[in-house]
């Protein structure tokens, strides 16, 4: 049964997905269904950077989603701004060789500190918090992994620092959790004063 995170300030879905398709038919009529709109009305545009966006009546609203092996995470959140990541955790021999390419130093060294059983895992949580945060951002991982910084406190990532153009570092919060045996998943979320919390549209449950 997959793992559904609770007493966040987003909804989140945890659904099959065909692997190698589009997350977007997947996740289209879950958010009409939570939005009360036919799938077919309801306002899902892109950014020119490609992220998802919702228009009016909606646009207090944020969304995002992704996929990864047979797997597609979904989240849907009001008045903030939210990305989301969901990683296969699988061998991967280049592990160091990325690290050192695509982290900062401080967190390759605390990669390069974990024991053989755990630093896949390590490798994965720290992907997706750091893909979570720049899909919230807009810019995905074009941005540049290294501009903002991990470490692990009390067994969670927290972001110690990051580039001027993401904001503080403050704040940002993210949440890891397993969703599904052998799967990682991060959501990352800021409070957006220019996203109105607005009530009269509630989230409804799906059936």
């Amino acid at each position: 049964m997959p793992l559904i995170p609770v007493n966040l300030p987003a909804r989140v879905w945890v659904v099959p997905h065909l692997p190698r398709t589009r997350g977007e038919p997947t996740a289209r009529p879950l958010l009409a269904q939570a939005l009360r709109c036919e799938t077919s009305a309801l306002p899902l545009h892109r950014t020119p950077s490609g992220r998802p966006q919702l228009g009016a009546p909606f646009a207090h609203f944020d969304t995002g989603w992704s996929h990864s092996g047979d797997t597609l995470v979904l989240a849907l959140g009001e008045a903030i701004e939210l990305g989301v990541d969901v990683e296969r955790v699988r061998p991967r021999p280049r592990l160091r060789e990325l690290a050192q390419r695509f982290f900062h130093a401080d967190e390759t060294a605390w990669l390069l500190s974990q024991s053989e059983a755990d630093v896949v895992d390590a490798f994965v949580r720290l992907w997706c918090a750091k893909e979570a945060i720049l899909k919230a951002h807009g810019q995905g991982i074009s941005f540049g992994l290294h501009k903002l910084v991990f470490a692990e406190e009390g067994g969670r990532l927290r972001l110690q620092r990051c580039d001027a153009a993401l904001g503080q570092a403050e704040d940002w919060h993210v949440h890891e959790w397993v969703p599904l045996s052998g799967y990682r998943a991060a959501l990352a979320w800021r409070h957006c004063s220019a996203l109105p919390a607005t009530h009269g549209t509630d989230l409804v449950a799906a059936t």
